[in-house]
């Protein structure tokens, strides 16, 4: 069991790879870092070895992908995520890995947007994009993280072994916060300085595919984890409709004791229908919801137990 592991998804970054592994053995030399390569066409994976790194491959590709292998293979103390492109600072690994070490933090967002990636970042809708993403989950999930869409992460061990990682691109940043919310763990914000990737070196998001692909996840998320709001809404707005199209027709029952539009008053009725039905289905699901919830608690207690018998077996 490694005490530290740096974790580094890389898809054709031979530009930036070595200075990112000499930069991480330099900042934290007791560390063992990982590059697991993502079917590069370039020479990514040898250039990183040549740094230092232990080198590993996964072959479907996606940095969801990616990051599901590294939890499975890779059992450490404490985990930092780190981007190889050469946009995050490896002087704040220490703070964020203190974080996780000493103060029990589950998840620690390397924060941007409250430094310099609005300056440094030189592509105007990724900005509102992860203002837009930030915005919707912290008012929908009732937290306060900074960065939801930030590559500079660390996490706990607990964290990485009861993740259940869905999302197979760049969306698992998105359905790694709102998992650490709902479950409940701790997580802690550090700013760091952001830079722009150097010239030549090209981003691997796209900006409308992959933007619809992690609102798409949020809307998937919230359904998912939070049932009762999700169809209670919908469950309001069926209602509300059925009411404000038969009120004209319930007023001139009252006046003629006729029911001209007879077709609106069966639609309506079939919309209350739906309403309560949709209701109904969020009740059920929310119970769903909050037995899953007992069960991962019971999850971290036998996870717990597994770190120490690990950490006994390193110290032999």
């Amino acid at each position: 069991m490694d005490n530290i592991a740096v974790l580094i998804p890389c898809y054709n970054e031979a530009q930036t790879i070595r200075k990112v592994v000499t930069d991480w053995k330099k900042e934290l030399p007791e560390a063992v870092i990982y590059v697991y390569d993502n079917n590069s066409t370039d020479n990514t994976a040898v250039i990183a070895e040549e740094a230092g790194a232990i080198v590993r491959h996964e072959y479907m590709q996606g940095k969801g992908n990616v990051i599901r292998r590294m939890f499975r293979e890779i059992d450490a103390k404490a985990y930092i995520i780190v981007d190889g492109d050469d946009t995050y600072p490896a002087e704040y690994g220490r703070k964020m890995v203190n974080c996780v070490l000493q103060k029990n933090a589950d998840m620690v967002v390397g924060d941007r947007l409250s430094s310099t990636y609005f300056q440094e970042n030189k592509r105007p809708f990724h900005n509102f994009g992860n203002s837009i993403v930030r915005a919707s989950i912290n008012f929908l999930f009732h937290t306060e993280i900074k960065d939801i869409m930030t590559g500079y992460r660390a996490f706990s061990f607990q964290f990485a072994k009861s993740f259940p990682v869905l999302s197979r691109g760049f969306e698992i940043e998105t359905e790694m916060s709102i998992h650490a919310v709902d479950k409940n763990m701790q997580v802690e914000n550090v700013v760091i300085e952001y830079r722009d990737r150097p010239a030549g070196s090209e981003s691997k998001l796209n900006t409308y595919s992959d933007g619809m692909k992690v609102l798409k996840t949020i809307m998937r998320l919230f359904r998912t984890y939070k049932p009762l709001a999700y169809f209670g809404t919908i469950a309001a707005v069926l209602a509300l409709l059925s009411v404000i199209f038969v009120i004209p027709v319930f007023s001139v029952y009252l006046k003629t004791a006729l029911v001209p539009n007879f077709p609106t008053l069966i639609v309506c009725g079939f919309t209350m229908l739906a309403a309560i039905l949709s209701l109904f289905t969020g009740l059920q699901l929310q119970n769903s919801v909050q037995k899953n919830r007992q069960d991962f608690e019971m999850q971290l207690i036998r996870l717990d137990h597994v770190r120490k018998d690990l950490e006994a077996d390193y110290e032999k």
